[in-house]
């Protein structure tokens, strides 16, 4: 096509051999072979210096995709319904780009969907609608890395490095032509973010915690990370990304330069560029690189994973907490110690709803696990010959602490034969502790077990039903279509005390959750609260009937009809703590004054009045 050699013989030799070529696994025999033969001939050397190879795809029964027999979905049809980069992401992480065939099935690309897309739209969603949040409060969100990069909290550390180390890996492969690799990465790491991180955070994110200060650094480090996957992932799904970045860029100091055409001229810049795809893929940074950090969190999801297990074994509610989770790890590093210990420690209480977490000493693990040694045949076979069943049996019988023993020494004296027992040998720990109090799970490689102490007391099971009472507010709240910024004021009914015994134990844990309100009995609340939403539910096994309302002013009992009147008029955010209200009406001259005649909320008025003595 060039005319080579009489025409464009430079350009041609500029650009040969090729960086690489891509075909299909059908054109072996076809293009790659003849290219092959031609370069050899000519040029003694290849045509190209990388080869990417595409496999077949196929019907979902195996066979060839046939117009004639109609048994394979239209691809419009599929692009209809999902979207083209659901179909994209679909095919780039399946065999197919391993020169491997695949099987086409419209529930992968649904599954794309829904396990991938939701999630990373409901994470940009969930960012969106916490921004909005600060800004309507007077405090603007604009993106600072800075901040990013000073930030405390370990979970933000983690997620940071998490994204530099997946911008460093994608740059490695992609470099190296290895796309194969980079989307099972890419998708993994979206599921760290949606599934990990922002659980995690949930609650900080949205200021719950009290701190605005730590909910706005998390903030920046959500945005940041956002950001970067946006731009990192907008080859392989350019419309999803697209639409991301459209949002996030509005926030960028840069954004008013796009301007009268600014955002398509140089240079290229987050927020200022017109479109994702002007940007160039970003560098990772290796000062937030942090493998210590990243292995840290490892640990925290096993053992969450783990004690997560142990209550299905059980069948304990996650509602319903536990008192003590105890973990054992294989020779953990002093890092993962400290971080299991500290920073990570609340964020393990959390997840498995525990009062306590207990790191075992490694002196102490006799009393909680038995190690036992494993010979390993494929490294061990030919050394070992009809020497391998005495050996066997020798190692396997070894006690928890001569087990300890040759771990430490490094070698291992058996039939004669010395044993490496750092490569020649697989470590297990299993859980050894009897009795019905506790259940255990470990990894599958058994250097992790967590052992979860099951004791179910009136204590215990209280904590569960305020679990479950605070869900249930939750779920009205949800399908009342409430924003967070929303405040309520929550009140249940039931024949048997049982709900109030548990709200009683639980007051704090109530108060932190909804702002200092404590969900009372229905026979409080003031006779002009308007009903937002209410449900017959069940609490732990006990009818009851929970309802939502607006917040409002609460009498004092016996105020006069006209002043009962005026109060419930009156929007309580306007009023402040101490302040006195005035107001005639038909004639009559009303004075009130709050936290003597009425209070700001039902909550205030039974705790003030000592209407219920848990209050």
């Amino acid at each position: 096509q060039k005319h080579y050699p009489f025409e464009n013989k430079e350009s041609f030799e500029k650009g040969f051999p090729a960086n690489f070529i891509a075909e299909g696994l059908d054109q072996t025999r076809g293009w790659f072979y003849t290219l092959m033969v031609l370069a050899t001939a000519l040029f003694d050397k290849p045509a190209f210096q990388n080869l990417i190879v595409n496999g077949l795809v196929q019907a979902a029964d195996g066979k060839k995709m046939s117009k004639r027999l109609k048994n394979y979905p239209d691809p419009l049809i599929v692009i209809d319904k999902y979207g083209a980069d659901a179909l994209r992401m679909y095919l780039i992480n399946s065999p197919v780009v391993r020169a491997e065939s695949l099987k086409f099935k419209e529930e992968g690309v649904l599954g794309v969907v829904k396990e991938v897309f939701l999630p990373w739209y409901n994470a940009f969603r969930f960012l969106i609608q916490n921004i909005e949040r600060r800004d309507g409060a007077g405090s603007k969100f604009v993106p600072n890395t800075e901040k990013v990069r000073a930030t405390k909290n370990p979970t933000d550390i983690w997620i940071t490095a998490a994204t530099q180390g997946l911008i460093k890996y994608v740059h490695e492969e992609m470099g190296a032509y290895r796309l194969y690799t980079v989307m099972p990465a890419l998708v993994e790491f979206v599921t760290q973010l949606t599934n990990w991180y922002l659980r995690l955070n949930r609650d900080r994110l949205k200021g719950n915690e009290g701190d605005e200060e730590d909910a706005e650094t998390g903030l920046q480090v959500l945005y940041d990370v956002l950001l970067n996957v946006t731009t990192i992932m907008a080859p392989f799904t350019p419309f999803i990304t697209e639409f991301f970045y459209q949002h996030l860029r509005k926030m960028q100091p840069s954004f008013a330069e796009a301007a009268n055409g600014g955002g398509s001229s140089n240079p290229v810049m987050p927020g200022k560029s017109d479109s994702v795809h002007f940007l160039n893929l970003p560098s990772y940074d290796s000062s937030l690189l942090n493998e210590n950090a990243v292995e840290s969190m490892l640990t925290l999801q096993k053992i969450v994973e783990l004690g997560r297990n142990v209550r299905e074994k059980r069948l304990i509610n996650l509602k319903t907490p536990v008192k003590n989770v105890v973990v054992v790890l294989r020779n953990p590093g002093d890092h993962i110690i400290s971080a299991i210990t500290g920073p990570l420690k609340s964020y393990i209480l959390s997840e498995l709803n525990a009062w306590e977490l207990t790191l075992v000493a490694k002196e102490d693990e006799h009393n909680w696990v038995t190690l036992s040694l494993i010979p390993d045949f494929k490294m061990l076979g030919k050394k070992l010959g009809k020497k391998m069943k005495a050996v066997k049996g020798s190692i396997t019988e070894l006690s928890h602490t001569d087990a300890v023993a040759a771990l430490e020494k490094g070698s291992l004296e058996v039939e004669g034969v010395t044993i490496d027992t750092l490569t020649e040998v697989v470590s297990k720990l299993s859980f050894s502790r009897e009795g019905d109090q506790w259940e255990a799970s470990s990894t599958p490689e058994g250097n992790v077990v967590v052992a979860v102490d099951c004791t179910q007391d009136e204590a215990i099971l209280a904590a569960g039903k305020a679990r479950e009472l605070i869900n249930h507010i939750q779920q009205l709240r949800k399908s009342a279509g409430l924003d967070m910024k929303d405040v309520v004021e929550a009140f249940f009914d039931e024949p048997v005390a049982s709900t109030e015994s548990a709200v009683a134990m639980n007051v704090s844990l109530f108060k932190n959750k909804f702002k200092g309100s404590v969900p009372v009995p229905k026979e409080f609340a003031p006779s002009w609260s308007v009903l937002i939403a209410s449900d017959n539910v069940e609490v732990g096994g006990s009818k009851v009937n929970v309802s939502i309302c607006r917040p409002t002013l609460a009498a004092k009992d016996g105020l006069s009809d006209l002043a009962a009147t005026y109060l419930s008029t009156v929007e309580p955010s306007t009023v402040e703590t101490g302040s006195v209200l005035k107001c005639k009406i038909d004639g009559t001259e009303i004075s009130v004054t709050e936290g003597k005649d009425f209070w700001l909320s039902t909550t205030a008025k039974v705790e003030a009045t000592k209407a219920v003595a848990w209050l």
